[in-house]
Order: structure tokens, then C-alpha cells, then sequence
């Protein structure tokens, strides 16, 4: 079932490392089937919601975008972010 990775920055503190981690971290959603829907500004941000870059990507299955997460090669591109920002993740299954 197609899950989607939904990637909410509560904070960007430098940028450099987000370009460079973003770089690394792409090739390993490609690489386990992860296709980017959206990302970028919010065009609205509501209750709670930052108004910080967000990113939603789907994948083939909630399986994929775990093992994408807990992949070697992305916990090297965590590695590259390191501080340089505050985020949220989430990785939820579609409604059947």
C-alpha cells in the first residue's frame, strides 16, 4: 500500500548544510521507490502549523520509506545535516 513521508522543518539554521544533506538524502528516496510530490513554502499554515519548507514524498509502501530512513546511506546524509535544523517527520500509510 502507498505511504507517503511527510517532512515539516520547524527551524532552518543553515541553510549550506540543508542543500548539501537534501543533495544526499534525494538519491536514497529515489533509490528505494520514493517519488517527491511536493516541496517547498507552504502556501498556508494553520493552527499550529510553521510556515518552513515541507516535503511530501511517496513511496511504494510504508516498509520503503522506512527502510529509506533507516538506510546507511541516509543516516550519512543525517550525518551532513547534523543541527542545522529542526524537523518532523512522518510516514503514513494511504487510505485504502
Amino acid at each position: 500500500m502507498t505511504a507517503y513521508w511527510i517532512n515539516t522543518f520547524r527551524e532552518i539554521r543553515d541553510p549550506e548544510r540543508l542543500a548539501r544533506y537534501a543533495a544526499l538524502a534525494g538519491d536514497v528516496m529515489e533509490a528505494h521507490g520514493g517519488r517527491f510530490l511536493a516541496r517547498g513554502l507552504p502556501a498556508h499554515a494553520f493552527e499550529f502549523g510553521v510556515v518552513e519548507r515541507t516535503t511530501l514524498i511517496e513511496f511504494p509502501s510504508v516498509e520503503a520509506a522506512y527502510a529509506a530512513y533507516t538506510s546507511d546511506a541516509y543516516q550519512r546524509a543525517l550525518a551532513v545535516l547534523g543541527d542545522a535544523a529542526d524537523r518532523d517527520i512522518r510516514i503514513i500509510a494511504a487510505q485504502p
